[in-house]
């Protein structure tokens, strides 16, 4: 799956180097784009053993089947997918809510 942007791959980076962002949105878009990339590598590694959902294994339907995982990936990542983008969400708002340093 390449179809991960530079942005949503800096994002993933940051999030994986210990850096935690403190912007919710962010945050959020890391993990959404994180569960897809997931999902994604699943659905590539199930169709791979069988020869391809399009029945044959030329460059076309290749590429027509990678769009698809990789649309279907993303769709079931921005409608909830697995559960963890959510659970990363509240692990990270957590953590920085439980960094912030106090008022002086």
């Amino acid at each position: 799956m390449s179809g991960v942007s530079q942005l949503g791959m800096s994002g993933i980076v940051s999030l994986t180097s210990g850096a935690i962002p403190k912007d919710t949105a962010k945050i959020h878009d890391a993990s959404q784009q994180f569960e897809a990339l997931l999902i994604g590598q699943i659905l590539h590694s199930a169709h791979s053993s069988d020869g391809g959902w399009l029945g044959s294994d030329d460059s076309s339907s290749a590429s027509a089947t990678d769009f698809a995982e990789e649309q279907l990936a993303n769709t079931m990542a921005q409608q909830g997918g697995f559960g963890l983008a959510k659970m990363i969400q509240q692990a990270l708002s957590s953590r920085n809510a439980e960094a912030k340093p106090e008022p002086q």
